[in-house]
């Protein structure tokens, strides 16, 4: 019986190259780069679990990874992270929740420390463009394969496909991510119920509505983003603090990293004071250059802050609400389909979901086919993952070690 950490073998190595003197004219530049490398990770890292524990290791079926991904949707936090512990608890209870969701934040985080230490020590970014220039075009042949593998399973009807569709339009023209999925899954629940033998709402799906708009609220109640964090001396700066900071973004994030970026603006530079504008772009570039979630940027900051002690505390801090979300919501799934009114709703989420992860790729598609090598690339790697079903783990690589190569030779674009 394989163990739950064997459900983050594979890692993906999503990177960002830049730093931000090299490519920003002003923090509008950094918020739409930042926002496009993070949704981009996040859709390689559902890609890629959908590889490893769907059709290699055949732990989940389709359908059960798109309820866990559509239940991960409606939750704050960083979404391919409460994937992992969704799996993770299905495969082994409990125990799997932690491990899972462990294993896949620990291996980015002593790199990340690494990084602090150079960040602290030489006051630098190292530069990684030609490391990126070869990964993302194979990371996009990854998306895409995927994409087409959960579309059977999603898009089973004519009405989930009309409903992915006007999904797919409203992701690409920035509608709000959780109330296109409430909207979709509202939609499917009506077209449902005129065939319904027993017209009755199921208590579970109350539950679930209720829960996903105090969630909407949450943000409001604590103080959300710029206009929820007031400006205002300088506040000390200690362990405590800094955890708390974290824990509450961590509780109440839902978006991109365009909403990372302008919550750590907010607390950490306006309101608190700890770090300075530079620090805090200098954070989010290396958030991005690390595999593993982008919400180890908390890593990098603690470091800087306070040392060791407060990159573990930051780690903890932004990640312990995930872990608390899903072990609330790890039954609401099961019950969800138990009632035909409830199960189409939750087709309506998968739906919408994939069409999320849809106009990611789509939109994120342009910025990594750039020329005649990354096209190439993208087509290798997609030929390779069709014909061969080649681990996705050595084209990552393997891209990464080409793109450095065509660097040092000056052949990138």
């Amino acid at each position: 019986m394989r163990r739950p950490a064997d459900l983050v073998r594979y890692l993906p190595f999503a990177f960002k190259n830049e730093h931000p003197a090299d490519y920003l004219t002003g923090r509008t530049g950094l918020a739409v780069s930042t926002s496009r490398h993070h949704i981009f990770r996040r859709a390689a890292h559902i890609a890629l679990m959908e590889e490893e524990v769907v059709r290699r290791r055949g732990w989940l079926t389709q359908q059960q990874l798109l309820d866990l991904l559509s239940a991960a949707n409606l939750i704050p936090g960083p979404n391919s992270t409460e994937l992992a512990i969704h799996i993770g608890y299905e495969r082994r209870g409990w125990a799997g929740l932690l491990v899972a969701g462990t294993c896949f934040i620990l291996p980015a985080m002593p790199i990340v420390m690494v990084l602090a230490w150079v960040y602290v020590r030489f006051g630098t970014l190292p530069a990684l463009s030609g490391v990126l220039y070869g990964v993302k075009p194979v990371i996009v042949a990854v998306v895409a394969q995927a994409l087409w593998s959960l579309g059977k399973s999603a898009l089973k009807t004519w009405a989930l496909r009309l409903v992915a569709g006007a999904a797919l339009v409203l992701g690409l023209l920035g509608a709000n991510e959780l109330l296109l999925l409430l909207a979709a899954g509202l939609t499917t629940s009506a077209l449902r119920w005129p065939a319904l033998p027993h017209k009755t709402v199921q208590p579970a799906l109350l539950k679930l509505v209720g829960a996903v708009a105090a969630l909407a609220l949450l943000p409001t109640l604590v103080g959300r983003g710029p206009g929820g964090s007031p400006a205002g001396g300088t506040t000390p700066l200690g362990l405590l603090p800094l955890g708390l900071a974290f824990i509450k973004i961590g509780s109440v994030l839902y978006g991109s990293g365009y909403v990372l970026l302008a919550f750590l603006d907010a607390d950490l530079v306006q309101r608190f004071h700890w770090l300075t504008q530079g620090q805090l772009l200098d954070a989010v570039v290396i958030g991005q250059v690390t595999p593993g979630p982008v919400f180890t940027t908390a890593t990098f900051v603690g470091y800087v802050l306070l040392g060791w002690r407060g990159a573990l505390v930051a780690t903890v801090g932004i990640f312990l609400p995930a872990f608390i979300f899903v072990g609330l919501s790890t039954r609401l799934v099961t019950q969800l389909r138990q009632s035909p009114l409830s199960e189409g709703f939750l087709d309506g989420l998968n739906a919408a979901s994939w069409a999320l992860m849809a106009a990611v790729s789509l939109a994120l598609a342009r910025t990594a086919l750039l020329d005649g090598p990354t096209v190439l690339l993208a087509a290798v790697s997609a030929w390779l993952l069709l014909r061969y079903r080649l681990n996705s783990a050595w084209l990552v690589l393997g891209g990464a070690a080409l793109g450095y190569g065509l660097q040092a030779l000056g052949w990138t674009a």
